[in-house]
């Protein structure tokens, strides 16, 4: 998995570096795909091969794994990724209980790659805006908050793929979720904006070039 995970990654890093030609664009994001295809047929047949099953009248597995591939490798025009996605496998004694285990978990995989990357983004804004030690302690700090309340203020995600398998009495449960990288974006900047005009330590156009990406 981190092998494919890694060629994917270079096929995308190629496509952003590449100057903007859109031949070499659909080229690019033909090799992904077809990747993509061949290696989530291999992933669907070692699941199944541990018995798991997708539930009835779903996509077969591999169709399944094959599309939240792509997704993982999704861009813009501007290079940014289009989705976070996470993984998620609980065990528990009936299926409702493994589902929800899975899920919360997931969440949690979510909710920490959100604040990293937004913390990551703000960091970098933090020299452009010129901020002073007592405004960079108070945007630093707000961010740490952030990061703390973000799996609660996480909206609705998006399922990928669900599969399941019996473990003697128990289920397993394998679930991928997603979350808009637009809407953690803009999650992040409501959250952050709000929380540093109460402390009214920063400057609107200092908060604007912060809030910047």
């Amino acid at each position: 998995m981190k092998k494919v995970i890694l060629a994917l990654s270079v096929l995308l890093a190629v496509a952003i570096t590449l100057p903007a030609n859109s031949q070499n664009s659909k080229q690019i994001n033909k090799d992904i795909k077809k990747r993509a295809m061949k290696d989530a047929r291999k992933e669907a047949k070692k699941l199944k091969k541990e018995g798991f099953k997708v539930a009835p009248g779903q996509l077969p597995m591999d169709k399944q794994i094959e599309a939240t591939w792509i997704k993982r490798y999704e861009s813009d025009d501007k290079g940014n990724k289009k989705w976070f996605v996470a993984d998620a496998r609980s065990v528990g004694e009936t299926h409702s209980a493994a589902k929800l285990q899975a899920y919360e978990v997931a969440k949690v995989n979510l909710a920490g790659q959100i604040g990293s990357e937004i913390a990551g983004l703000i960091e970098t804004n933090i020299a452009n805006a010129q901020l002073n030690s007592e405004e960079a302690a108070s945007v630093t700090e707000t961010v740490a908050t952030f990061k703390s309340l973000v799996g609660s203020k996480l909206g609705r995600t998006s399922t990928f793929f669900e599969a399941d398998r019996q473990i003697g009495k128990n289920t397993e449960l394998y679930v991928t979720v997603g979350y808009s990288y637009d809407s953690a974006v803009e999650m992040a900047k409501e959250i952050i904006r709000k929380e540093l005009k109460k402390k009214a330590e920063v400057q609107s156009d200092k908060l604007d070039k912060i809030l910047d990406f």
